[in-house]
This record gives structure tokens, sequence and C-alpha cells, in this order.
């Protein structure tokens, strides 16, 4: 887990992004995360758009982090920022 400094540091380097992803009335289908898994190892630092209501949200945000083994650095209205390190080539410093 990022401590709270990482995560910190993680939502400004974030901020400029552009989602990568959206998530909408399908869900969370298998082309879906496998997009989500696709775009968290080339960039490591992602944003989702979530198009869906607040319940839905929370849960597809829930479930991407486990899912993918990402940590949810932050979650604003429809926009979700995961983080996973890359295991052999990390490019983002979480500070």
């Amino acid at each position: 887990p990022l401590a709270a400094a990482q995560k910190m540091n993680l939502r400004g380097q974030a901020h400029h992004l552009k989602p990568l992803v959206i998530v909408a009335d399908k869900g969370l289908v298998e082309t879906v995360m496998a997009e989500i898994e696709r775009a968290l190892n080339d960039h490591e630092l992602i944003k989702v758009k979530l198009r869906g209501d607040r319940e839905a949200r929370k849960a597809w945000a829930r479930r991407i982090a486990s899912q993918c083994g990402a940590e949810l650095v932050q979650s604003i209205g429809q926009v979700a920022c995961f983080y996973r390190k890359h295991p052999e080539k990390p490019v983002v410093n979480p500070g």
C-alpha cells in the first residue's frame, strides 16, 4: 500500500493525464479489463472514466484495484486514477 505522501505525489503527476479507458453501459466486461491491464503495463499511472451512478463507480473502482493489483490513487466524480508499479522497468516515481 502507498503512503499518504506517495498518493499525494501521484495525484500531482496524474493531474495532467487524460482518461485512457472509459467504462460505460456494459460495465467491466473482459475486454475493458484487458485494456486497463494493458494501460497499467504501459503507463503505470492511468486515469479511467467511470460512466455510471455513484455506487456503480465505487464498485468498479474497487474491482479494478483488486483484479489488476493496482492502487486506487484518487477518485473524483467520474474519473478514477490507478497506479501499479511495473515489475521490471518502473517509470513513475511514487515519491
